[in-house]
């Protein structure tokens, strides 16, 4: 999320079309289609920051600015050129870092929450014992993992780690309740 995303349309000879199918898990279908002898473009129901990118030597691309949740889905390229048609597919996903908080509840249990990640993040403890977890789907797609640490160990220092692991980047945190 929030960042750009360019797919590339491979393509063999000279070009004299090309159109982007775009088919979003959110419902909303997107067209793009440019004729090279015309130097036309046309978009149907495509949102600002989705746009052709021509450079020199370069296949074409479409370019994604500011990605969005919404924009996951089905992205086909289909290339007419002197060479014959060609075809690429790509199946986006978006990855949505969730926010790390840590602190401790009423009861003085470390309580360690990676809110609206996409996918949920995997949480643990250092050192390790027992918690609980549980998950709060939203409705954009994201979910937040809540987990308590219900028994601490009995080592000599209070200080537990809560380590979350997420495909966007991994993070650690540290506190004594």
């Amino acid at each position: 999320v929030g960042g750009s995303s360019v797919l590339t349309c491979l393509i063999k000879g000279q070009v004299s079309m090309l159109t982007w199918t775009i088919t979003s898990k959110a419902g909303d279908n997107c067209t793009l289609v440019y004729r090279i002898d015309t130097n036309m473009t046309h978009r149907t129901n495509c949102s600002d920051n989705i746009n052709w990118t021509f450079r020199a030597g370069l296949a074409p691309a479409l370019e994604i600015q500011q990605v969005e949740i919404a924009q996951e889905g089905i992205y086909r390229c289909d290339a007419a050129s002197t060479d014959g048609n060609f075809h690429v597919t790509y199946n986006l996903t978006v990855l949505v870092p969730p926010r790390l908080s840590l602190y401790c509840d009423e009861q003085g249990s470390p309580v360690c929450e990676a809110a609206a990640g996409k996918p949920p993040a995997q949480l643990s403890w250092v050192p390790e014992s027992n918690s609980t977890a549980r998950e709060k789907p939203h409705n954009d797609g994201t979910v937040t993992v809540l987990s308590t640490l219900t028994a601490c160990s009995t080592n000599v220092t209070n200080v537990t780690t809560c380590m979350v692991s997420h495909p966007a980047a991994n993070w650690s945190e540290s506190i004594a309740c």
